[in-house]
């Protein structure tokens, strides 16, 4: 992870730690590489989740850690969700690090595991959020000053003005992290939470990068999530297992979450990445 305020508090005594890779200003390159190498022998595998809007300087660093220690043990995972849908990511592939599953299938399953997170926002102002599709934000240049909005990133991008519609939320059974910046309402516990039938609701502190994400410090984030690792076991599990040809690693989708080649050349590959949705169940009980 490379930054400490992703890193969510465990859910049980046997979630394990995260290790945060720091930016090329925190740390020279040489303690970098060095603190790498002692991950790769005390751990065999290192699985490097980031966020899409970390600066590029830092990616650069990781891709060039990588490279040095050419290793296929490495994985570099860019998350493209809300800082704390990455945060909740991160924790669940931390959970699924002491399953029996081998590193590859729990570098691919980042993409599965993302599908099912829903993250969102009410913010006061759309003005300087880009994070979502032009043509949702087209419409709300014309709504009242004084509007808050509801944002969903992921996995559908949609946006609403309270109190005329609702954000579509998952079809099964979740838990809530909210995180607060500086917006004061109960929309997203009183209306979010009851609507999309949460079983519970977890307040955690806002990350650092959520303000610039979502384009204002007036808002407040939150993430609805499976919970149990005994379901996204079962998740994992039920996708079928492929081989990948360049680095002979196990991956499951179309992708290798190691070495990032894909399963099959593109001219043979008629379903896209459809292979995440094989068996994938998509309806658990509230």
């Amino acid at each position: 992870m490379t930054s400490a305020d992703l890193v969510l508090p465990p859910t049980d005594q046997q979630t394990p730690p995260a290790v945060v890779l720091r930016a090329p200003d925190e740390q020279p390159l040489d303690q970098a590489l060095s603190d790498m190498h002692l991950l790769l022998e005390q751990h065999g595998y290192v699985i490097a989740v980031y966020p899409a809007s970390i600066p590029v300087a830092h990616e650069r660093r990781l891709h060039m850690i990588r490279s040095v220690l050419e290793s296929d043990r490495i994985a570099l995972i860019k998350a493209d969700l809300p800082p704390l849908g990455v945060a909740v990511l991160v924790r669940q592939l931390r959970q699924l690090s002491i399953c029996d599953f081998s590193a590859g299938v729990v570098a691919s399953a980042a993409r599965l595991l993302s599908h099912y997170i829903h993250a969102g926002a009410l913010l006061n102002s759309v003005t300087k959020l880009d994070r979502v599709p032009v043509s949702l934000k087209a419409h709300a240049k014309s709504w009242v000053p004084g509007s808050q909005f509801g944002v969903l990133a992921n996995p559908n991008p949609q946006l609403i003005k309270i109190g005329s519609g609702d954000l579509t939320g998952p079809e099964f059974s979740t838990h809530l992290l909210v995180a607060k910046g500086q917006l004061q309402s109960e929309w997203v516990t009183s209306t979010i939470a009851p609507a999309w039938q949460v079983q519970a609701v977890h307040e955690v502190a806002l990350p650092a990068d959520s303000p610039p994400w979502w384009g204002t410090p007036k808002m407040i984030e939150f993430a609805a999530f499976l919970p149990d690792i005994s379901l996204i076991y079962q998740l994992v599990s039920s996708v079928r297992r492929e081989v990948c040809t360049w680095c002979g690693n196990e991956l499951i989708g179309d992708r290798c979450g190691l070495c990032s080649a894909p399963l099959k050349p593109p001219e043979n590959q008629t379903h896209g990445s459809g292979v995440l949705n094989q068996g994938t169940p998509m309806h658990h009980g509230s």
